[in-house]
């Protein structure tokens, strides 16, 4: 067949399927704004394309969002129409959605069929919004209003897509039903051969300092540190944390950026608000025992993974991140908040420990307790190794399952959207 993958940040969530599809035997291209020229990765075709805007256009705020989606979108139909032009027609078309990007390829390729990536559908009823009402300000009943503009790149798709694929039933299950039949849960795998349990791991560090498993390291990681996925609560339960943990090194993973949720006050981070909200109530000896390593390359990251004693993951109900996963498959101790997708992952004192989001004292608790029980530390990471190896293994589960799921894709009458 001939794939075409959509994704302006490609491989994304495609980084094992659209090379597993290559080696297939399959013609596999991408459509991307990642690369500058047109180059092989894997066995893909990368094809570049240029979004092109309109700086003085003056727009409603509700439509903003919806505007970005549809100027790539046109960007995205110019490009696909020059790659029909050359020849190439996809069997199957799989795209990420939530840039817009592949609103008008029906259009370009009306016989293909197209699989989405159901991220998530934005809800306005609790706890999708309303969670942490410090960052949601007060009631505001436009709220709702600004959701169903903003799932308007959602409701197109519907109309394009023939079927969906999403990470998680949590996932999945924010769409609507309508939809939702649609949607195969499918995750997008752990390279759980790779992702080991290693007493030998050590980490060294500019200041001399180098730390094993011999050592009481506890570890909390974002991609960027945000209250989305609970930065804030964290930080204020790291006082109380030091001071009854006197030789804990506590290392801190993730940009100074947002991925998610609301932006801090300009010219300021959420890291560094934080940091100064607590600061005066941490000595000066127990600060030096904490440690922001930023972003870090990704072997360095398996290390400080395998030599943590607990892991500390929290997180509003949202997608999930993959460190979660990769902490379970190298036999991590985990202490994570008892949010919907998370105890769809984690079962309470089987595969991990978990506590209110927003109780600071209950994270201390957690992680002291864990701290000063080896056996349930290595009780609750062999049996969560157990459970990622059995149910979330790239080469086993998960890649089997996405082919599949192409396969049955490709097997599809295609839709034929309304007007």
């Amino acid at each position: 067949m001939q794939i075409l993958f959509i994704h302006q940040n490609f491989p994304g969530q495609f980084k094992h399927l659209a090379p597993a599809l290559a080696a297939g035997g399959h013609e596999v291209a991408a459509l991307t704004l990642r690369v500058k020229e047109a180059r092989k990765w894997n066995g893909v075709s990368l094809l570049p394309y240029a979004v092109n805007r309109d700086p003085g256009q003056a727009l409603h705020p509700w439509l903003v969002d919806f505007n970005t989606k549809v100027t790539r979108a046109e960007s995205c139909y110019h490009a696909a129409c020059a790659l029909r032009d050359q020849g190439f027609t996809p069997d199957v078309i799989i795209a990420h959605p939530g840039w817009g990007e592949s609103l008008f390829l029906r259009d370009v390729w009306p016989d293909a069929r197209i699989g989405i990536y159901c991220e998530l559908y934005y809800r306005p009823d609790y706890p999708h919004t309303g969670f942490d009402p410090e960052f949601d300000g007060p009631p505001d009943p436009t709220n709702a209003l600004r959701l169903r503009m903003k799932n308007l790149n959602n409701h197109m798709h519907f109309a394009i897509a023939d079927a969906g694929l999403s990470p998680t039933r949590f996932q999945a299950d924010t769409f609507p039903a309508a939809f939702r039949d649609r949607i195969t849960v499918g995750f997008d795998g752990i390279d759980t051969a790779r992702l080991v349990p290693d007493d030998t791991a050590s980490l060294s560090f500019k200041s001399g300092l180098t730390l094993s498993r011999r050592d009481e390291v506890i570890t909390f990681v974002n991609r960027n540190l945000e209250p989305y996925r609970g930065y804030h609560v964290f930080m204020r339960a790291l006082p109380r944390l030091l001071r009854e943990r006197p030789r804990a090194h506590v290392l801190i993973v993730g940009g100074d950026e947002v991925s998610y949720g609301a932006r801090p006050p300009r010219g300021k981070t959420w890291k560094q608000i934080f940091i100064d909200e607590v600061r005066s109530q941490i000595p000066d000896d127990d600060w030096a025992r904490v440690r922001f390593l930023g972003r870090i390359p990704y072997d360095r990251f398996v290390t400080l993974l395998q030599l943590s004693r607990v892991h500390v993951y929290l997180t509003y109900p949202f997608v999930l991140s993959w460190s979660l996963f990769e902490t379970m498959s190298v036999e991590g101790a985990i202490v994570a908040s008892a949010t919907a997708p998370v105890k769809e992952l984690i079962t309470h004192d089987e595969t991990g420990r978990l506590v209110d989001f927003f109780d600071g004292d209950a994270i201390v608790d957690e992680v002291s307790m864990l701290l000063d029980d080896p056996g349930m530390r290595e009780r609750l990471g062999k049996a969560a190794r157990h459970h990622v190896v059995r149910n979330y293994d790239l080469e086993t589960i998960c890649l089997p399952r996405q082919v599949q799921w192409v396969r049955d894709l490709a097997a599809m009458t295609p839709r034929t959207p309304g007007l």
